[in-house]
């Protein structure tokens, strides 16, 4: 929200927003900023009423929808969450973030099928998407498709070298087979990152490296 620069401070650029709603208040980007402000101070609940706003006003705003995706996910709505991620990507083709979105909701819900294939979707129509790329590699650790865990995981750290959940999803792919000084090697870059490795995995991998 670049428009936040001219001002001193969040309250102050509410204020504005909120002055440029009584002016027009069909302007769904308008809307759209109010609630990301309104986020960045974790008001929540006057946010979710920004984004709704915004999306009645503007329904092509997809954007919209995946915030109030997020606010779904924050509350532990994962119906609500996978539901406006999929107004998103149906609002606007080709749109990676919602798919990402429905596959981190999907492997939540212990779908991982479909959370695999939606993760694909976001890494096909962006490439460099990082955190889908990583949660890729952590569906098909689930389907235990090593060898396509470890591609998913290196494709992200050529994005991203130090991003810590792709090291971690590599530590525990190379342990599944059985490549133990591999393993070692992952889990000192995801502890390099700062990464919050299980104390489980850690033992185990310095087990079989003893």
């Amino acid at each position: 929200m670049p428009e936040k620069q001219r001002f001193d401070n969040i309250d102050d650029y509410i204020a504005d927003l909120r002055g440029q709603l009584g002016n027009n208040a069909e302007c769904g980007v308008t809307w759209y900023n109010l609630g990301v402000a309104l986020l960045a101070k974790r008001d929540f609940l006057e946010a979710e009423k920004a984004f709704r706003q915004a999306v009645d006003n503007s329904p092509s705003l997809a954007e919209g929808y995946v915030q109030l995706g997020g606010i779904a996910l924050q509350r532990g709505d994962l119906e609500g969450c996978l539901n406006y991620n999929r107004i998103a990507a149906q609002t606007r083709n080709f749109f990676a973030t919602p798919w990402g979105n429905m596959g981190f909701v999907y492997l939540q819900m212990g779908d991982v099928k479909n959370g695999a294939k939606a993760l694909e979707k976001a890494v096909k129509f962006d490439p460099k998407f990082v955190q889908a790329l990583a949660t890729l590699g952590s569906a098909y650790l689930m389907e235990k498709d090593y060898e396509r865990a470890v591609d998913a995981c290196n494709k992200a750290l050529e994005v991203e070298p130090m991003f810590g959940p792709a090291w971690n999803n590599l530590a525990l792919a190379y342990l599944e087979t059985g490549e133990a000084a591999k393993a070692a090697e992952a889990l000192a870059k995801a502890d390099e990152s700062g990464f919050d490795v299980r104390p489980e995995l850690r033992k185990e991998i310095e087990r079989l490296n003893a």
